[in-house]
């Protein structure tokens, strides 16, 4: 199984960070500045898993009736439904109205066919 990982942000931009050398003292400006890039650090990592996270979840299929779905050549090839009023349904054949059967649908780029 083949993952494809899309984002705005390149992994390779998510290297770790340059630490400021740290004083032979204690200094609070040195803490600050530690602090600072760590969280600004954390945050991109954060944000890029909660982007990979987005990117996995199925997005939830648009209800309609038949007569209501939108034309198969514009949604093009492989766009999925989701139909409430199938009559006996059959995978594979063209949906047809005028039944109460919720179905699945894909387009095949000139009709809508259930599955």
């Amino acid at each position: 199984m083949t993952n494809i990982v899309t984002t705005d942000y390149p992994i390779n931009k998510l290297a770790a960070p340059n630490l400021p050398l740290a004083p032979e003292e204690w200094d609070r400006r040195f803490q600050d500045q530690f602090n600072n890039v760590l969280r600004l650090y954390f945050n991109r990592i954060d944000d890029f898993i909660s982007r990979l996270n987005a990117s996995n979840s199925i997005p939830a299929l648009n209800n309609y009736t038949v007569a209501t779905l939108p034309s198969a050549a514009t949604s093009g090839v492989g766009a999925r439904s989701f139909v409430t009023d199938a009559l006996a349904p059959t995978f594979g054949a063209t949906v047809v109205a005028g039944g109460a059967i919720p179905t699945p649908v894909y387009s095949n780029g000139t009709v809508w066919k259930v599955g």
